[in-house]
């Protein structure tokens, strides 16, 4: 049985060797093991970075995914963004993201949050599939981007 909840601290490690799997499988990336520790526990120390939820399956852990927030004046309320969404493989076409979704929506909702957003690499077609099939789209906006 499948569980949604929000993480704790004693989630760290599991979520950081989460991030270190989806940079190398994704963008076939080798990221800084510290710098990714620092990064998780910085959205521990500080709630105003965000906030992590995981799904468990008998007690382990499995999946994991990162809400951050972004303000919207035109709504006078904040848009949460998916980010760092990781299910380890074996568990990978199960619904699983589907039910963390359903339960961040539910907790977007209680809250009077504007909206969900997400971005996904845009030759990433299974996870494009999955996004659309839960009535999301990408017609809105296009988006662009700097990074160091």
């Amino acid at each position: 049985m499948i569980t949604i909840r929000k993480a704790n601290q004693n989630d760290t490690e599991k979520i950081i060797s989460f991030q270190l799997a989806m940079a190398s499988e994704t963008e076939d990336l080798e990221l800084d093991t510290f710098i990714v520790t620092r990064g998780v526990n910085a959205v521990f120390a500080s709630q105003e970075k965000g906030m992590y939820y995981v799904a468990e399956d008998k007690g382990e852990v499995v999946a994991s995914l990162l809400i951050t927030y972004e303000w919207s004046d035109w709504r006078n309320t904040d848009v949460w963004w998916f980010q760092s969404v990781y299910v380890i493989p074996a568990f990978r076409r199960k619904g699983i993201f589907r039910m963390m979704y359903s339960h961040v929506k539910d907790e977007a909702i209680k809250q009077n949050i504007a909206g969900l957003r997400l971005y996904v690499e845009s030759n990433n077609g299974t996870a494009r599939k999955t996004y659309e099939a839960m009535g999301m789209s990408s017609q809105h906006y296009t988006m662009y981007e700097w990074l160091r």
